[in-house]
């Protein structure tokens, strides 16, 4: 297979309709926008969110609470996670992507609580959980926020 041999699926393009060319087209005269009315005229439309006059579902719908456009949205990674880094090891945000527990895009790395951790371990990441920090200096580990 080259390049210049692929061609569209059978069925799947179009020829253009030409509009406005003539009575004898079939598209001639008003050309297929019907006689009067908004969308008759050249420029016509609305915009996006427009539902006729009604009032718009933007604006019937209530609105409660702030979105804080500032925040900084931490990936959770559990003790359980950093269970399997071998005794002794530096845990920083670099090496618990490169072993896959943390994916896209975050803006740091928390760590949770959430199982048990048996092997001492330096620890640097963006926030801790009290439970998890806790677990961790019970282990021999140290917690370091970066």
């Amino acid at each position: 297979m080259n390049l210049h041999s692929l061609k569209p699926a059978e069925g799947s393009t179009h020829r253009k309709i030409r509009v406005g060319r003539g009575r004898a087209s079939g598209k001639g005269k008003t050309s297929a926008r019907g006689q009067k009315g908004q969308m008759s005229r050249s420029g016509s439309g609305h915009k996006p969110l427009f539902e006729g006059g009604q009032m718009p579902m933007v604006r019937r719908i209530p609105k409660r609470g702030f979105t804080n456009f500032t925040r900084k949205i931490f990936a959770p990674v559990n003790l359980t996670a950093l269970d399997a880094f071998a005794e002794g090891a530096e845990v920083t945000v670099e090496t618990l992507r490169e072993a896959g527990w943390v994916k896209g895009r975050w803006d740091g790395v928390k760590i949770l609580g959430t199982g048990e951790i048996s092997k001492k371990l330096s620890i640097k990441a963006n926030a801790f959980s009290a439970a998890a920090k806790e677990k961790i200096e019970a282990a021999g580990g140290t917690c370091e926020t970066v």
